[in-house]
């Protein structure tokens, strides 16, 4: 006999069972759902970036107005080994992978604590052979059996329960978004910093070539008679000071490859073909929107990750309060037992029962009290680690800001030294080379210029990375997974 013919058989006798399944539908559905409903937060935003009000005026590319689309910003440095990096990164790293797991995890475990709202059917067989004192003979034993409890959602201790591992899948998809956030800003970065450093080698090499020309006038000088053996030296000097700055950087640039190499999930000299070749850095964009404080509530995976979990802790309290109240099933079972197997299905060895039960904790030490005491403290600690959340999000943004146009002023005035470093340059050589100066005079120019020029080119590396930086404050980068849809989607009831 089959599992259905056996459930068919049990039921034909069995049509309480009906009306208890009724029963438990009416009670679930009429239940009251005890502990606090979550309410969400209401959070105080400026009304304005201060960065953007203390900007100097004519040096503001950021437009305030409208909400910005940051879902693929990094298109906007146009740079597309930059943008291919990006995307392979979002396609192979293995901390978004990790994060992409810990999210089907808290799927599952959301499916665990649904299942606690559907009955409970198990099965059991069993043969065995036994003699008794009053039996000498041995004596076959068949049993077998159905047994099923549903429990009553009476008080929503289980509905609060699912309520609580939806905002933890919530939780789970924001941390993995703000996952993302952070690779891309760090590809980004890892990116800009390799670049710089090929343009400091290559400023290097340019100073390098300057110097040397000018040692070799200094020799000719000094074989006519015209110069001292002190400016060959000094020249000399200046020439290998400059060339011991160049494997510092090589250094740092091949670093920089490694990293990006990793973050690719590629073994580290995997990207070294393809970016060792020097290019110029990525060019700031003219415009970026950065929107009103109010959006970042909305776009911050994080701030949106803390909300979820405190969401969850505000469910939990409804959890533990629930085991302040009796607990309701309803339970069934069928068992047949017979000594002969031909005999085993028959009715007469057939055994059943059905009827509800319920269990109370009258005493327990007050430990159902302490529990709900535990999650409300639990509670309390997310609420604040929520409000930590959003002004650090509100501080990001600020400093990326403030770095930003402070570093536009920098650069400005670094552009205009360079260029008097120029003129300095070419005109202590022409007075040098014509017998009208000395040559520390030329020596001090060329260094001038150097040191400038390096730091123009960390300059522009820092406008990069401030605006990669103001970019990941503002949540940027966090919504262009492939396979968010498939990733966040949560099978409801």
């Amino acid at each position: 006999m089959n599992e259905a013919n056996i459930m068919k058989t049990t039921m034909g006798h069995f049509p309480s069972l009906t009306f208890w399944a009724l029963c438990m539908a009416m009670l679930t559905a009429s239940g009251c759902m005890v502990g606090p409903d979550y309410v969400r937060p209401q959070t105080e935003a400026p009304a304005e970036w201060s960065g953007l009000a203390e900007a100097p005026k004519g040096q503001t590319p950021i437009a305030i107005t409208g909400e910005p689309d940051l879902t693929q910003w990094w298109k906007q440095f146009n740079d597309p080994v930059m943008t291919g990096l990006i995307e392979e990164a979002l396609k192979a790293n293995l901390d978004l992978k990790s994060a992409e797991a810990v999210v089907r995890q808290a799927r599952a475990s959301r499916g665990i604590a649904s299942a606690a709202l559907w009955p409970s059917v198990g099965a059991s067989a069993g043969y065995q052979r036994e003699r008794t004192t009053t039996a000498p003979t041995d004596q076959n034993l068949f049993q077998a059996g159905l047994d099923a409890v549903w429990e009553l959602d009476i008080f929503g201790g289980l509905h609060r329960n699912i309520e609580a591992a939806d905002a933890n899948v919530e939780a789970a998809v924001e941390n993995m978004h703000a996952v993302q956030v952070s690779l891309v800003a760090e590809v980004a970065l890892d990116y800009v910093q390799l670049r710089g450093y090929q343009q400091e080698v290559l400023v290097a090499q340019q100073s390098q070539k300057v110097q040397k020309e000018t040692a070799d006038i200094t020799r000719k000088l000094f074989a006519a008679g015209f110069d001292t053996a002190l400016d060959v030296a000094n020249a000399d000097a200046a020439v290998a000071t400059t060339e011991a700055q160049i494997p510092v950087y090589e250094t740092a640039a091949r670093q920089s490859i490694f990293a990006l190499s990793i973050l690719l999930a590629r073994p580290p000299a995997d990207l070294l073909q393809q970016l060792s070749a020097p290019a110029g850095l990525p060019v700031v964009p003219a415009h970026v929107p950065a929107g009103l404080p109010s959006g970042l509530l909305r776009r911050r995976p994080d701030i949106k990750a803390a909300e979820a979990q405190l969401h969850a802790a505000t469910a939990q309290i409804g959890v533990a309060t629930a085991d302040f109240f009796p607990q309701f099933s309803l339970t069934g079972s069928v068992n047949w037992n017979s000594n002969l197997l031909r005999t085993w299905w028959n009715t007469a060895n057939r055994t059943f029962g059905a009827g509800p039960s319920v269990t109370w904790p009258i005493f327990q030490g007050g430990a159902v009290a302490a529990n709900v005491r535990l999650q409300e403290a639990l509670r309390d600690q997310a609420f604040i680690a929520y409000q930590k959340s959003v002004l650090t999000a509100f501080q990001d943004v600020e400093n990326a800001l403030t770095a930003f146009f402070n570093e536009q002023q920098h650069r400005t005035s670094l552009s205009d030294a360079a260029a008097a470093n120029r003129k300095a340059v070419d005109l202590s050589l022409t007075l040098y080379t014509g017998g009208q100066n000395n040559f520390l005079t030329v020596t001090a120019a060329q260094q001038s210029l150097y040191a400038t020029e390096n730091a123009l080119v960390q300059s522009d590396c820092s406008m990069a990375s401030d605006l990669i930086a103001l970019f990941k404050a503002l949540g940027g980068g966090g919504e262009s997974l492939p396979s968010r849809a498939d990733t966040t989607k949560d099978a409801r009831l």
